[in-house]
């Protein structure tokens, strides 16, 4: 009996060439978690799925199951964030994003809050490349951070040697806690956002066991 195809909703994570003409993708689903995708022939000219099969790339996937990974039928893009690819900020900071997800994740897990939460911060990257945000880089990258943490279940109480105010534990506390699509909605002052800052690298000493390529080249802006 031949199975079915399936569709469902991602975002790319990584990519890497096969062969002369194939293309391996690793996926963050909204129902199946991060997924390996072969995309066969993807690289011949004038292929239809090439320009989708890239990092960043968001939309609707037509998937082929195999029994260790899947094919790919289709893929309907919605946003492939070229704003945030033209930005050379803005994109080393979104690939540090997707480094993130890429470590959180796993197969077949419930990872839907980690895909929303990419999903919103890639967005407000977009809108800081278009000109049309106004909020610091830096408060993004702190709340992705932390509240990548929460959404794995991680994240503790600060110790004192964190040196955080009553305001930074009230703003940590509205990052690891609201909607997704309220967490980009407040500023800070200078030196609240440089609180947020030691959380961040608490967080990134104590919980990220891995090194992230993009983190050195950020480190180096």
């Amino acid at each position: 009996m031949l199975k079915e195809h399936l569709t469902t909703k991602g975002i790319v994570l990584k990519t890497s060439n096969l062969g002369e003409y194939d293309r391996r993708m690793v996926v963050l689903t909204s129902d199946h978690g991060k997924i390996t995708v072969f995309a066969r022939g993807v690289r011949r000219q004038n292929n239809k799925n090439m320009a989708a099969c890239e990092p960043f790339s968001f939309g609707e996937l037509k998937l082929f199951p195999g029994k260790d990974a899947y094919s790919l039928v289709e893929f309907s893009v919605d946003n492939y964030f070229d704003a945030l690819r033209r930005d050379f900020e803005s994109m080393c900071l979104g690939m540090y994003f997707l480094e993130v997800a890429d470590y959180y994740t796993r197969e077949n897990n419930d990872d839907l809050k980690m895909m929303k939460l990419l999903y919103v911060s890639l967005r407000v990257l977009e809108k800081i490349a278009l000109g049309n945000s106004t909020i610091d880089r830096k408060l993004v990258r702190y709340i992705f951070e932390i509240r990548s943490v929460a959404a794995n279940g991680e994240l503790g109480i600060f110790p004192p040697s964190a040196g955080l105010t009553g305001i930074s534990e009230y703003a940590i506390s509205f990052i690891a806690t609201s909607p997704e699509e309220k967490l980009f909605t407040f500023t800070v002052s200078p030196e609240v956002l440089q609180e947020l800052e030691k959380a961040a690298i608490f967080c990134r000493k104590n919980y990220f066991n891995s090194q992230f390529k993009s983190l050195e080249l950020l480190d180096m802006l």
